[in-house]
């Protein structure tokens, strides 16, 4: 999809009831909608809940023949009956690895709740709140209001979803001028069960004028989990003026999961955006990273490391928004695909005419491993100001055997050259992850990856 939808995001009953004839148009979905369905409360969370679950019954899950959808199917996910996850299982079952590269300033979701026994949010400088929804003071509730749900791309079937069936938000508020020396880890654990379970993880991070947070965004298993599950996670990241957020983004789900992401960012003047999305699980999945800039003179790093095999489905969409003068964005995106894996990227940056003086760079490198390998690269550029900077491309390449063959010429043998090439590849993105503990086990995975 691209960004073009109001700020108002959702529309009210009113704007959507076109006719009664669209209602429940997609069975599939609709059985989805029942399942992450809450008890109904008052309030705006609950007039927030019904304004999205009003448009899902007049939406259906995309297929191929949908653009943005060409080369994901998701008629295997439509074969699966998800249940609502149960509540919060034994936390014993977690993988105490897990919880200490978490750091000393972490929420934990186990199955979509929380688990406060987990969390650790006691060392934190003042004007920093971190917690879960229900647990906020009546105004920081009312700073939530003023920001959940606002983001552009409201109106994407899953986000809707999400949105329809919120029970919890992970939020992290930083008030004007305050910098968080340590990251802040949002760590979201899901425990198999022995039915297909589906969860909605929902983060809200505020970063108010001139502050400077990093957040880690973490979606992982216990180890060894069998069992399918879906996780439909939205995140929306506000930016004030001249505050900088460094988000990095972990996708490690079981693979047998599906695993279907939204990050919408919004970015005022003078803002810095860095974002580190490194997509490793999943048996299918997809992310959507939006950036909305709202204010001239905006710093946008996107930083991207997708790395599947077997039979693996990953799917990147970004779309990058640079509506107003003097904007900078970066992006990178590479893809180590082996075996009969698929990866997908489609990166769009829009540079309209009132963004003059604008510098866009898009790349994506791609690194099949296997024959049978597969990727679909789609990098776009959509420009009609005339006093720009942009560029854009893609490559798609394999092992070198000269490389191989010089590796080897200094006594290293041919399955270490080729380990010792793709940890290269994939280091060049890991590397900018600013947290040493999870930078280096990240490291690690890459060392003992099955290459395909």
């Amino acid at each position: 999809m691209t960004i073009q939808v109001s700020p108002s995001a959702i529309p009210n009953s009113d704007a959507v009831s076109v006719t009664s004839t669209l209602l429940d148009r997609d069975a599939y979905l609709v059985g989805l909608l029942n399942q992450v369905t809450v008890p109904a409360s008052e309030g705006w969370l609950q007039e927030l809940r019904d304004r999205a679950a009003n448009w899902v019954r007049h939406s259906t899950i995309p297929t191929t023949r949908e653009e943005e959808w060409r080369f994901t199917d998701l008629s295997e996910l439509r074969q699966v009956e998800f249940r609502r996850a149960v509540d919060k299982l034994n936390v014993e079952t977690l993988h105490a690895t897990s919880l200490q590269n978490a750091g000393d300033n972490r929420l934990v979701f186990v199955n979509g709740v929380y688990a406060p026994e987990l969390s650790a949010v006691a060392n934190l400088p003042s004007g920093v709140v971190v917690g879960n929804l229900s647990a906020l003071s009546l105004p920081e509730q009312e700073r939530v209001q003023q920001h959940l749900a606002q983001a552009e791309g409201a109106l994407e079937v899953f986000t809707a979803l999400n949105t329809a069936g919120i029970s919890d938000v992970a939020v992290v508020l930083v008030a004007k001028n305050v910098i968080v020396a340590t990251p802040i880890h949002l760590l979201f654990m899901t425990v198999a069960g022995e039915t297909a379970t589906i969860s909605q993880p929902r983060c809200l991070v505020v970063a108010e004028t001139g502050s400077q947070v990093s957040v880690v965004e973490d979606y992982q298993t216990t180890p060894d989990a069998e069992g399918v599950y879906l996780t439909n996670a939205v995140t929306e990241i506000v930016i004030a003026d001249n505050a900088h957020v460094n988000h990095t983004r972990v996708e490690r789900e079981s693979k047998q999961a599906f695993h279907i992401g939204k990050t919408a960012v919004t970015q005022a003047r003078y803002s810095r955006y860095t974002c580190h999305a490194i997509t490793l699980g999943g048996k299918l999945s997809r992310h959507n990273l939006e950036i909305l800039q709202t204010g001239e003179q905006t710093e946008t790093t996107l930083n991207g490391l997708t790395m599947i095999a077997d039979s693996q489905v990953a799917d990147t969409h970004s779309a990058i928004a640079l509506n107003h003068p003097y904007g900078t964005s970066k992006q990178l995106h590479k893809c180590i695909v082996g075996d009969r894996a698929h990866a997908v990227f489609n990166g769009k940056v829009f540079v309209p005419k009132p963004a003059q003086l604008t510098d866009a760079a898009q790349l994506n490198r791609n690194l099949l491993l296997s024959p049978k390998a597969r990727v679909d690269t789609k990098p776009q550029l959509e420009i009609t100001a005339d006093n720009v900077k942009c560029a854009h491309g893609a490559t798609v390449s394999q092992l070198e055997d000269d490389e191989i063959f010089y590796l080897q010429s200094r006594g290293i043998d041919a399955n270490d050259a080729r380990k010792l090439l793709v940890n290269a590849f994939a280091a060049e993105i890991i590397n900018h992850i600013p947290v040493a503990s999870l930078r280096e086990e990240l490291l690690h995975t890459v060392t003992t990856w099955k290459q395909g």
